[in-house]
């Protein structure tokens, strides 16, 4: 059996290792040189979203579900608690994060992370970059990195073949099932196509299309996002599949645009204001913990003029201990020892700045601040609000970050069942095609947290045992 994997992210190193310990001929399609592949997973510290080894965390299913979709029609919503045999073809076609799928998730979560140990990871609960939390992360020692470098090690030991530098164009089918790849380099004849090749992040075409002309002020998050380009959602379409997650939207992540650094994250905001470029306030900077709400605080900074805000914080921020590990950029800040000097700096008018500062300063009241959980510490009488330590800005110095929105992966994908298989428009599968990772669609308004690198390992993983014989 020829099982072909498009990508050597965390999801095709997944796909190819398992359905090469299957006895499957693999072969990988990457479009990026040797040492520079595992797309955004070689730049990710790869938190997972687990409180053990063998077990989600406990908000797991409830963030899912409250994210689930759009307003699905009830009737629908009523078919998918039977059997999955017995949903309506408008039922599996549906766009949503169906129970079938998220059950399939959870449960092999805690196998995958057993299996890719055995495969030489290590998983411990290191620290993070999140100053404040609301719940369990787990995390490969080495990070992404080294889960790229030891799964390809893996693949190759176990005679998987890589063929970097390629690139996939279209899928070889009939009208009965797909049956191979045509690539840059020629056709690739398979029994099985495993399409684990990212999101469009790296596509500004699709990324206009879907997202509308502000995406120009995106920028992926890391080095590998550039090479993620959607062909693997395009030509899946192309051939009937059905879509599925919210291809207007995207994770969104704070970073720094002068860096070049992967992943240069401002995670500070909450000890801070945020102002725009004309020195306004536009969002209320700490509604709780910064990893639960960071996506969203970054998406109004992405609205405003030019995709871009200001975080401004004063010396207070020496306050919270070990600030530093929730800024991530290499750069350093803007610092001035007035708010008008500080407005000059950021090229805002010093005015407008002076007169936001000194409204958010007199709605700040007395309280205790805790900066290591919320504290309640709230403005009065501010629109909008901030509702978690907030405290004056005024003890000069004055210091400031630029902070855009980084495009981390897209959320619009392919609709797949429990074993990875695609599903066309009719609800069927289409035979001998696979999704995984950021190629299959699960996210819908808010990304849950800390679930991308284990919705690769584990669905990779699915894709191959069920192309191969041996569905779980």
């Amino acid at each position: 059996m020829h099982v072909v994997v498009v990508g050597s992210g965390i999801a095709g190193l997944s796909a190819a290792l398992s359905a090469a310990q299957l006895g499957a001929q693999v072969t990988v399609v990457e479009r990026a040189a040797e040492g520079e592949h595992g797309g955004n997973t070689r730049y990710t510290e790869a938190y997972l979203r687990m409180k053990s080894m063998d077990e989600v965390a406990d908000d797991f299913i409830d963030h899912f579900m409250a994210n689930a979709g759009g307003y699905t029609d009830p009737s629908i919503e009523q078919e998918m608690v039977r059997d999955y045999e017995d949903w309506s073809a408008l039922a599996k076609s549906q766009s949503s994060v169906d129970p079938e799928l998220l059950s399939a998730f959870a449960t092999q979560a805690g196998p995958t992370l057993r299996w890719l140990e055995s495969a030489g990871l290590r998983f411990d609960f290191l620290p993070t970059a999140f100053i404040t939390t609301t719940t369990t992360r787990l995390l490969p020692v080495g990070g992404g990195l080294t889960m790229v470098e030891t799964l390809t090690r893996a693949c190759k030991d176990s005679g998987v073949n890589f063929r970097f530098e390629t690139s996939a164009r279209s899928l070889l089918h009939d009208e009965r099932r797909v049956q191979g790849l045509r690539t840059s380099a020629g056709p690739l004849e398979a029994d099985a196509v495993i399409l684990a090749c990212g999101g469009f992040e790296g596509n500004p075409e699709m990324l206009a299309r879907y997202l509308g002309p502000s995406a120009v002020n995106l920028r992926p998050v890391a080095r590998g996002g550039h090479y993620n380009k959607g062909e693997g959602i395009r030509m899946a379409l192309e051939i009937g599949a059905a879509p599925n997650g919210d291809f207007g939207s995207y994770h969104a992540e704070p970073i720094d645009p002068r860096s070049g650094m992967a992943e240069p994250a401002i995670f500070t905001f909450p000890y801070g204001i945020l102002v725009n470029k004309d020195g306004q306030r536009f969002a209320d900077e700490a509604p709780g913990t910064v990893d639960a709400h960071y996506e969203n605080v970054t998406r109004r900074i992405y609205e405003q003029r030019g995709g871009i805000a200001w975080l401004i914080v004063d010396a207070r921020l020496d306050d919270v201990p070990n600030w530093q590990k929730g800024s991530r950029t290499d750069q350093p800040p803007v610092r001035a020892e007035t708010i008008e000097a500080l407005a000059a700096e950021l090229d805002i008018s010093a005015d407008a700045l002076a007169a936001t500062v000194r409204a958010y300063n007199g709605a700040c009241r007395e309280g205790e601040f805790d900066p290591l959980k919320k504290d309640g510490l709230s403005t009065r009488g501010l629109n909008p609000p901030k509702s978690n330590w907030a405290r004056p800005v005024d003890r000069a110095p004055f210091l400031a970050w630029p902070v855009i929105s980084a495009n981390v992966f897209t959320f619009g994908g392919l609709k797949v069942d429990r074993h990875a298989r695609v599903i066309d428009q009719d609800g069927r599968d289409i035979p001998g095609l696979y999704a995984a990772g950021e190629t299959m669609g699960i996210y819908y308004r808010t990304y849950t947290g800390s679930t991308s690198v284990l919705r690769g390992a584990v669905f990779g993983r699915q894709a191959a045992i069920h192309a191969c014989g041996g569905a779980m």
